[in-house]
């Protein structure tokens, strides 16, 4: 198990039941940068990688 998985069995546990807007994430992660910009690139790798999860070419 890596370190993160806790962070995201908790996220699952508190939010799993919502429903919620991929507009709803992509603010809560320009919020999270604009607080914490030493994870820019990180989250910047993470939501190009969800934004082209369907891309055949990848």
């Amino acid at each position: 198990m890596y370190f993160t998985d806790r962070g995201i069995e908790e996220l699952e546990g508190r939010r799993g039941e919502e429903d919620v807007t991929l507009a709803w994430v992509a603010e809560r992660l320009r919020e999270f940068v604009d607080l914490n910009p030493e994870f820019e690139t990180p989250i910047e790798r993470f939501a190009t990688w969800l934004a082209r999860l369907d891309d055949e070419d990848d």
